[in-house]
């Protein structure tokens, strides 16, 4: 006999990962390989504290920058406050 077991759909909402949510996750993850990347280099080619620094620099920074653009939301748009007044042929004019 083959036993069921529930499964967890997600009730339609973005997977959450310590605090990042959805396409943030990733840029999370980008932040943290690139920060290791260019710190690994500058490791190498400068000097292991510079490098270390840069490392912490761009982990940090990099996650910084990310939770500040989680806030506007997943799908966050730009908004125009001005006012455009498109001609017949979908061309527009700035008023």
């Amino acid at each position: 006999m083959a036993r069921k077991y529930p499964v967890y759909k997600g009730l339609q909402r973005p997977l959450i990962f310590k605090g990042f949510k959805g396409k943030f996750i990733y840029w999370g993850i980008a932040s943290l390989l690139t920060g290791l990347v260019f710190g690994a280099l500058t490791m190498s080619l400068v000097n292991m504290w510079l490098g270390a620094m840069v490392l912490i620099g761009f982990i940090v920074g990099g996650l910084l920058f990310t939770a500040s653009k989680q806030k506007g939301g997943l799908h966050s748009k730009s908004r125009n406050l001005n006012i455009y007044i498109l001609n017949h042929y979908g061309h527009k004019n700035l008023v």
